[in-house]
């Protein structure tokens, strides 16, 4: 029988990546459990919604019920568990909905492990539990502790330490990753990436948090899901496996770069009030993945920007959906937001 694998929040970015991902280079089966809120989108599956070996389940990852019958309907040998509600600023706002689903929702995941024999179990975290670099600092390596300051990177250093406490306490075959910032194709535009490159195309102000001078590594979004494949079939249980682009950027000179690959004048950068508490560096050490795992960033982020650029000015269609009138009412209803054009076009991650 072939391998079959739970993607949780696989509508999502990293997730719809890396289903096509498997799909293209494995045998496997993949189910793709997702809830489908504001950031998970089906379009971004189109491609292989008609491939046999690809399955759709909508739920959510807290209903300990649904994820049993899913890990027994399907024969499931695996999960990599990449759904999580991720954006800073709506931590910032509102903490609950994180601790739900990050916390609570790997809760379920890593019992229902537990109780179904899963063979291995992949958590996809952040480099963001690592905290804040200064200038001179050397890049974070695993053994770098765990000190989260926004409570997005809380409610994923909470989930880790769930993780670890599985495996050392109840034998789960879990694996930890942890990857700096992604980007790449399919990216919910409320990320700094594509949303520069949304707002530059239609001239509109780009909001850049206080000085811009915050320095973020930048991972191609393919190359993650490389990372997370290589964890998943070599990477040692109990063990943490940092994936990084060795691509640090200031926001600023991101942005910069952006309007400078669609002949857009700098003029359109707006600088906005600051995130409170923005972390001032994320950098990630890749040693332990590439000599264990045998894994290496292939796409330099000049030729990544490239890329992304590109796929997001030939699918306008797909960043005008997105981008529409469920978008809003989904934070109105979930959040209490009133969403202008210019409030939505402020909210950034990076």
């Amino acid at each position: 029988m072939s391998h079959t694998v739970i993607v949780t929040g696989g509508a999502g970015f990293i997730g719809s990546n890396l289903v096509r991902w498997i799909l293209r280079w494995r045998d496997w089966h993949v189910v793709n459990l997702d809830a489908l809120t504001y950031a998970g989108n089906l379009d971004n599956l189109r491609q292989v919604e008609q491939n046999p070996r690809y399955h759709f389940v909508h739920g959510r990852i807290e209903d300990a019920r649904l994820v049993r019958q899913v890990i027994e309907q399907y024969a499931v040998g695996g999960i990599i568990h990449c759904a999580a509600e991720s954006h800073v600023d709506r931590s910032i706002l509102s903490a609950e909905p994180f601790i739900e689903t990050n916390v609570r929702g790997t809760l379920v995941l890593l019992e229902a492990a537990r109780a179904c024999s899963i063979e291995r179990f992949v958590h996809v975290s952040t480099d963001e539990v690592y905290g804040s670099l200064e200038p001179e600092d050397p890049p974070f390596t695993e053994e770098s502790p765990l000190r989260p300051n926004s409570p997005y990177a809380a409610s994923k250093a909470a989930a880790d330490c769930l993780v670890r406490a599985f495996v050392h306490t109840y034998g789960v075959p879990a694996i930890i990753t942890r990857c700096s910032n992604n980007y790449g194709p399919y990216q919910f535009p409320e990320k700094l990436i594509p949303l520069m490159i949304a707002n530059a195309l239609e001239e509109k102000p780009l909001p850049v948090y206080g000085d811009g001078q915050q320095v973020r590594d930048w991972i191609y979004v393919e190359d993650h899901c490389r990372g997370l494949i290589a964890a998943y079939e070599h990477g040692q249980v109990g063990e943490v496996y940092n994936f990084g682009g060795e691509s640090e950027r200031r926001n600023v000179d991101v942005v910069r770069a952006i309007l400078r690959l669609l002949g857009k004048p700098e003029s359109l950068i707006q600088h906005v009030a600051d995130r409170p508490g923005h972390d001032r560096r994320y950098a990630i050490d890749c040693t332990k993945a590439r000599q264990q795992l045998g894994w290496a960033p292939t796409v330099d982020f000049d030729q990544g920007l490239e890329r992304t650029i590109a796929w997001y000015r030939n699918n306008q269609a797909w960043v005008n959906a997105v981008r529409s009138g469920e978008y809003r009412s989904y934070y109105r209803q979930q959040y209490g937001w009133r969403l202008s054009e210019s409030s939505q076009g402020s909210s950034q991650e990076a």
